[in-house]
């Protein structure tokens, strides 16, 4: 008998890739925190034994300083932490800050240049190439050892990844997810620039249910369509706030992915009639920023994804951890500093019944109406033990929805490719993506990337 999930009391939560400090240590303060789940069981996965250790070690002292019940769990092989598992959360990388920096720099020999360089574009192809075997392996030992666990793909590129397990892995309940539509702040943070509230502590309930807002498209390729406050259009005053913002803002010390941010927005706004909801990315997956054109534009290209600043950042995380440990750092500190993660947001809310929306990447469903059915887009859910279920959106404005489509069509190629093996539909994938300009360049680039990254390749893929 299947007990539904709404019912589960004491839910045992994998989390494969624990060492990924960008997720292990939310889901462990969320575990601790929730009276949903801190009854429950923490299983940690990590191949690295030494992160492994501290991070099992951390979450002891977290769940001993609150007092939570918490089982924890630590193993290397995922296979002993999956069975009875009700949540698998896929949060890993082969070696990312590496691969992404050359993914990035190979690709600027040619004249293609990504700030991120994970998610479109031949850095996106690239790590999907490089992480979605795993994935695919592991949804097959979820769909033996647990086959009622819901399976949650936090990995980049998310929307790949998600079609991929939609696709491949059918049997497996799954869905994809990405932290940069966060409910409930990405809606306060919209209030705040309608000047509807000055910050985010006088948000309230009546508040949120008087404003319709509305955001669609593929993972950070993401829209503000629409933006009611008692149905009044706020998407000017948005628009205006971000404008003022970028006739202010100092470029001075941003890094790639901030830089010049809302100078694009309002250029994007003015085009297409809508705000990007994630410019961060979503500069990255059109042509305009390449630098390719004739006239000196506005904006200066893209500049490169910095590996030595993101290896810093996670030196940093890692000195905090083990700080932490040792004691010099004290574990109330650890409490303050962190919080609730959008993965174990969601977790809480399918176990507890909470009824709370959020954006999930899952099949459209009639959300946007002028795209398929089995489009895979980034949505407000209403999301319980039966997984989520998009709310309607509208339609996608023309423009953007070719641009979608192709982003889509971009997707799912490298989906494809990578669960077959198959390089013909790789080199499609790439022919296909929004940022490719010319057949040689791009075959130059992938010949590139394959031979520098052979090691960490499925076979198929071994030049």
């Amino acid at each position: 008998m299947v007990i539904p999930m709404d019912t589960v009391p004491f839910p045992k939560v994998v989390v494969i890739g624990a060492g990924s400090l960008f997720f292990g240590r939310q889901a462990i303060w969320q575990m601790t925190q929730s009276e949903h789940l801190r009854c429950g069981c923490l299983a940690l996965v990590d191949t690295d034994a030494e992160r492994l250790d501290k991070m099992g070690r951390l979450a002891q002292l977290v769940a001993a300083e609150t007092g939570a019940p918490l089982r924890i769990e630590a193993h290397t092989n995922w296979k002993d932490a999956l069975p009875g598992a009700d949540f698998v959360v896929l949060s890993f990388a082969v070696d990312t800050v590496r691969y992404r920096g050359l993914d990035c720099q190979i690709s600027a020999r040619y004249g293609l240049r990504m700030c991120s360089g994970d998610t479109i574009g031949p850095g996106g192809i690239m790590r999907a190439l490089r992480d979605l075997p795993a994935i695919l392996e592991c949804a097959s030992d979820v769909a033996r050892l647990c086959p009622d666990a819901w399976l949650i793909n936090y990995i980049n590129p998310s929307a790949v990844n998600g079609i991929a397990l939609a696709r491949f892995a059918p049997a497996v309940k799954s869905f994809a997810l990405c932290d940069s539509l966060h409910m409930p702040h990405v809606k306060i943070r919209y209030a705040i620039l309608a000047g509807l509230i000055d910050h985010a502590s006088q948000w309230h309930a009546a508040l949120d249910a008087d404003f319709d807002l509305r955001i669609a498209g593929v993972n950070h390729f993401t829209w503000l369509l629409r933006a009611r406050y008692q149905e009044r259009d706020i998407m000017p005053q948005i628009a205006d706030s971000i404008r003022r913002r970028s006739a202010t803002s100092d470029p001075a010390g941003k890094g790639a992915k901030a830089l010049h941010n809302d100078a694009i927005t309002c250029q994007l706004s003015d085009i297409f009639g809508c705000i990007p909801a994630c410019t961060a990315h979503t500069k990255e997956y059109v042509r305009f920023y390449q630098g390719r054109g004739l006239l000196p534009g506005e904006i200066p290209p893209l500049t490169l994804w910095e590996t030595e600043a993101r290896y810093a950042r996670h030196a940093d995380m890692w000195r905090e951890v083990d700080e932490t440990l040792s004691g010099a750092l004290p574990i109330d500190g650890f409490l303050k500093r962190h919080g609730p993660d959008h993965a174990t947001d969601i977790i809480e809310t399918m176990v507890g019944g909470l009824r709370r929306p959020y954006y999930i990447n899952t099949a459209n469903n009639g959300a946007v109406g002028n795209l398929g059915d089995d489009a895979f887009l980034e949505l407000l859910c209403d999301v319980d033990g039966q997984g989520p279920r998009p709310r309607p959106v509208g339609d996608m404005p023309l423009g953007l929805r070719g641009m979608t489509q192709l982003v889509l069509d971009t997707h799912e190629l490298t989906a494809e490719a990578v669960a077959k093996g198959d390089y013909a539909t790789l080199r499609r994938a790439i022919m296909t993506d929004p940022l490719t300009n010319a057949i040689e360049d791009a075959d130059a680039i992938l010949r590139d990337l394959l031979a520098a990254q052979r090691d960490a390749l499925p076979a198929p893929f071994r030049v």
